[in-house]
């Protein structure tokens, strides 16, 4: 597959709602939520007034189509840590999945991030989400866990 990964543009920010909604982990066998689902403050987190300090996504894409994207932000969200800490969050489109462009996007943005000076990275996942397993492989470890989440640092 013939792609590249780039900073998204300002003018590209609002396809991080697109990505936010793909991002919904949505377990075997459960209908999907509305659209809408993203409008909930606790959601909006990711993606409301993106572009300020601390603020970075690169996006992956082919033939001029983002397919995919990975964002941070300092923000309360489900995986924070501290106020020095951003929080990932990354989504592909459904038929872009399980070709390893999850895994290069998040190579990129930890190679990017420690060139910026930051120290760890956090992220949130649910137990049965199957990116578990790419986030233990690029070295996040479970910092904290509830019923049905992990929260996982890596170390950059």
């Amino acid at each position: 597959m013939n792609y590249q990964i780039r900073e998204i543009k300002e003018s590209e920010y609002q396809i991080l709602s697109d990505f936010l909604y793909e991002a919904i982990f949505i377990p075997e066998g459960t209908e999907k939520p509305s659209k809408s689902i993203i409008e909930q403050p606790e959601l909006q987190v990711y993606v409301a007034d993106f572009g300020k300090e601390d603020d970075w996504c690169l996006a992956a894409e082919m033939k001029e189509k983002i397919m995919g994207a990975v964002w941070v932000r300092i923000m309360n969200d489900y995986g924070h840590i501290d106020d020095k800490t951003p929080s990932l969050a990354i989504s592909l489109y459904e038929e872009y999945r399980n070709l390893g462009l999850g895994t290069a996007l998040m190579k990129e943005m930890l190679q990017f991030l420690k060139n910026k000076g930051y120290k760890q990275i956090s992220l949130s996942v649910q137990k049965e989400n199957f990116a578990v397993g790419m986030y233990r492989k690029l070295g996040f470890k479970v910092v904290s866990e509830n019923d049905e989440e992990y929260i996982m640092v890596c170390q950059l």
